[in-house]
């Protein structure tokens, strides 16, 4: 990474995943670079704790090959841009310029991981939703849609871009198993009357929380 620190930019290369995470944790950095596969964990994996850490960091990816799959998980984690490798050293400066510039013009907006939910707390991080003292551990994926769902609250979740949003694609099998997750959440919510999830029927779903219950996010 020579031509980065003649390009002006202060860098630390580290030799895998988890010297990647401990050093991020360490220092301010204002640009994550990942490189899909490495030692300790792949770059998705580190992307995650990485974010967990501080959403608002920036990072793209690179990678080897640049199949769809690959494309879809790493936006949904948040990525800015991919690069393939072997890549070309003023693309790379190009895009890392205009990430930072928009990084600084625009800057992401903190995801809540926290919802009071009617009678409710939801904690994304942690999986927990705790209702009146009483903490019901939630799977990773209930977690995903309802986080969507309290990001969407009173308003239309249409279900096949939920659906792409948590598994990567759209699909019939991958639709039916999003609408299980949707009954057990559902069921999950019952104690308290004014919460629901309404299906609208070829559309998608809207979690309702009646006049004077609202969400407050964290």
């Amino acid at each position: 990474m020579e031509f980065l620190e003649g390009a002006g930019y202060q860098v630390k290369w580290c030799r895998d995943a988890l010297s990647g995470l401990a050093q991020f944790k360490q220092q301010p950095t204002d640009l994550c670079i990942l490189d899909v596969m490495m030692p300790g964990m792949d770059g998705f994996s580190l992307a995650k704790h990485i974010f967990e850490a501080d959403h608002n960091i920036p990072f793209l990816f690179l990678t080897a090959r640049l199949l769809k799959e690959d494309r879809m998980k790493g936006y949904q984690l948040g990525a800015e841009d991919y690069i393939t490798k072997p890549f070309d050293e003023d693309e790379l400066l190009c895009k890392i310029k205009v990430i930072l510039r928009r990084q600084k013009q625009h800057p992401k907006k903190q995801i809540a991981t926290q919802f009071q939910l009617g009678e409710f707390f939801f904690d994304v991080q942690r999986q927990e939703l705790i209702h009146n003292g009483k903490l019901q551990r939630i799977t990773e994926k209930e977690t995903a849609i309802l986080q969507l769902l309290c990001q969407h609250k009173n308003q239309i979740l249409r279900r096949e871009e939920a659906v792409e949003q948590i598994y990567g694609k759209k699909d019939y099998f991958l639709g039916r198993s999003f609408d299980v997750f949707i009954c057990r959440l559902r069921k999950l919510l019952m104690p308290d009357p004014n919460i629901s999830i309404e299906n609208v029927f070829k559309v998608g779903f809207i979690l309702n929380v009646k006049e004077g219950e609202t969400i407050r996010s964290q």
